[in-house]
């Protein structure tokens, strides 16, 4: 080999080694910023994982909701059942004064039937398949059955808890339905 050749093969030689440092380098530096690879089942794990987490907070969201808005549901009816009891005592004693029902009076009869409707229906039932045994026959005995069963009916709304469809409430909101029919038919003075 002449010296010639002898160059060229050292430089070759370098620029070889220079290559190959460079090449080291690199894949290093690759090696440390690339990131892990990943398989379409990894990504779908992942999905799943976010998914999962999604629909947990969802779901939990959803029963926190429904949790709050049977608490109200139950406030509602609780507060119906008070409303209910107050306008009974109200009108039987609004009777007693006057020995008869005014407009007024006839005005909070009607309201009561709404608020005995929403606690029947609050408590699971629907309905008016109620006749009483004894109908009373007179306005004032009528009056006064109605404020009694308006006070026994908030009593059971009270003890009723939350979320319980009760017989007992629904019996009595019918019963209670029927004897406002039964007042409304009766003459309004005495």
């Amino acid at each position: 080999m002449n010296r010639d050749s002898l160059k060229l093969v050292a430089r070759f030689g370098k620029v070889l080694a220079i290559v190959g440092f460079l090449l080291a380098c690199c894949s290093s530096m690759v090696g440390q910023t690339a990131k892990p690879l990943t398989t379409p089942l990894d990504s779908d794990k992942s999905a799943a994982d976010e998914n999962s987490q999604f629909n947990s907070l969802d779901e939990e969201m959803r029963s926190k909701r429904a949790i709050k808005f049977a608490e109200k549901e139950h406030q509602d009816n609780l507060d119906r059942a008070r409303n209910l009891s107050f306008l009974g005592t109200v009108i039987n004693s609004s009777f007693k004064e006057k020995h008869s029902l005014d407009q007024e009076d006839l005005k909070k009869l009607e309201k009561a039937e709404k608020l005995a409707k929403g606690i029947r229906n609050a408590a699971g039932g629907s309905g008016d398949d109620v006749k009483m045994e004894k109908p009373p026959t007179d306005l004032a005995s009528a009056l006064r059955l109605f404020e009694d069963l308006t006070e026994s009916l908030k009593k059971k709304v009270e003890k009723t808890p939350k979320q319980v469809v009760s017989a007992a409430v629904i019996d009595e909101a019918n019963v209670l339905l029927e004897l406002i029919r039964i007042v409304r038919a009766l003459p309004p003075k005495v």
